[in-house]
């Protein structure tokens, strides 16, 4: 997505994403058939990931002064949270109300706005880049046959020969794709890139965080539903509060990064989360609904502190032209840490030790990695 960020400009690719979606949302809500409405998604999916890394790149190419930026930057981010805080809750309301179809009817006229709106935004730099085919199909194909070993193995067993078999594949891809971006003209993943320690650390806090958040969220989804009882609606309104938060600490998070740095909010935002989730230990079969919702602020309200600022510390050292590519990176790394959480957390919480002690088991994984990359933080070097 980066060669095609690079061809077009990120304006024209964020342009044609947005469409795409639009078109896709369309689909959905007319899908006749079950298969009809899985490859739309897949569309929507395809559609979302061109657009990302294009957003994140017009936000370094409209304020390339390091204040202005990082408060943008926390304003995109505070987008993505409002939209985190209102899905379930409107979700849950519409499905309830007038059916699952009117969900993706609703992104139409925001497309047409967006779209619209897209207009008024100046040209984006173009410049001539190959398509890294090998390690794009190299790297789904490893992703995917990761996803499904893991929820295999909680499902049957690792020992099952199938298990076993898609997670040789997913090693077997990630070796092709090593050797895939070594060797390209213009790879995917630059190794230059990933040498950068704070590159490398930035993208790590990404994977952990998105896993503790999304791994965790879901987890809580179900035990919202299927141990206490309540409704769709319900369940959303559970999580409000914590997408609230996180959408008002973001931009608190942008304030301390002008003040000390982007490194401190990130360092101070895994902290909380780390308590927050050990507080969560406390959750149990006589937990309520409000008791759960006020367990979980501590998690969001340190996501909301780190997430931003980690996007800044990240592209701080990055030159503008290249900021689609890291922002693409990052973004891949969070999307990957949070879909391997719910495959993996999800298993946890199916298998045969019950529903609880799985929720901790995700828990403890939890910490011990938001442990591991607060270190890593605290091992960096000031970057303003």
């Amino acid at each position: 997505r980066q060669a095609f960020s690079d061809r077009l400009g990120a304006n024209r690719l964020y342009g044609g994403g947005a469409a795409a979606f639009t078109l896709a949302s369309a689909a959905c809500g007319l899908a006749p058939s079950l298969g009809f409405l899985i490859g739309a998604r897949l569309v929507q999916g395809a559609a979302a990931a061109l657009m990302l890394p294009a957003s994140l790149a017009l936000v370094r190419q409209s304020f390339p002064v390091a204040r202005e930026r990082a408060k943008a930057i926390a304003q995109w981010t505070m987008s993505g949270a409002a939209a985190t805080a209102a899905g379930p809750v409107l979700g849950g309301l519409l499905t309830s109300t007038v059916g699952w179809r009117s969900i993706f009817f609703l992104n139409l006229p925001v497309g047409a706005i967006v779209l619209v709106a897209l207009w008024r935004v100046p040209g984006s730099p173009r410049r001539a880049a190959a398509l890294d085919v090998p390690g794009q199909l190299t790297a789904v194909l490893g992703l995917g046959a990761l996803t499904y070993g893991v929820i295999e193995g909680g499902a049957v067993g690792y020992g099952r020969p199938r298990t076993i078999v898609s997670l040789l594949i997913a090693l077997v891809c990630f070796a092709g794709f090593a050797f895939a971006e070594r060797r390209a003209t213009d790879p995917m993943v630059p190794p230059a890139l990933l040498r950068d320690r704070v590159v490398a650390v930035c993208l790590s806090i990404g994977f952990v965080v998105n896993a503790a958040y999304y791994g965790l969220i879901f987890v809580f989804g179900l035990f919202t539903q299927d141990l206490l009882g309540e409704s769709a609606l319900r369940a959303g309104l559970v999580f409000l509060p914590t997408a609230v938060l996180c959408t008002m600490t973001n931009l608190a998070s942008a304030g301390l990064a002008n003040r000390f740095g982007p490194r401190v909010p990130v360092l101070v935002g895994q902290m909380i989360c780390a308590g927050g989730l050990a507080a969560l230990f406390a959750v149990g079969r006589g937990t309520s609904a409000p008791e759960l919702a006020l367990l979980l602020l501590p998690l969001a309200g340190g996501l909301g502190l780190a997430v931003p600022s980690l996007t800044a510390m990240m592209l701080s050292g990055i030159a503008p032209e290249r900021a689609g590519l890291a922002g693409g990176v990052l973004n891949s790394v969070r999307q990957t840490g949070g879909a391997l959480a719910v495959a993996g957390f999800g298993t946890l919480v199916a298998g045969r030790g019950g529903f609880v002690a799985g929720l901790h088991q995700s828990l403890l994984i939890a910490v011990i990695l938001l442990i591991i990359t607060t270190l890593a933080t605290l091992a960096l070097p000031k970057v303003r």
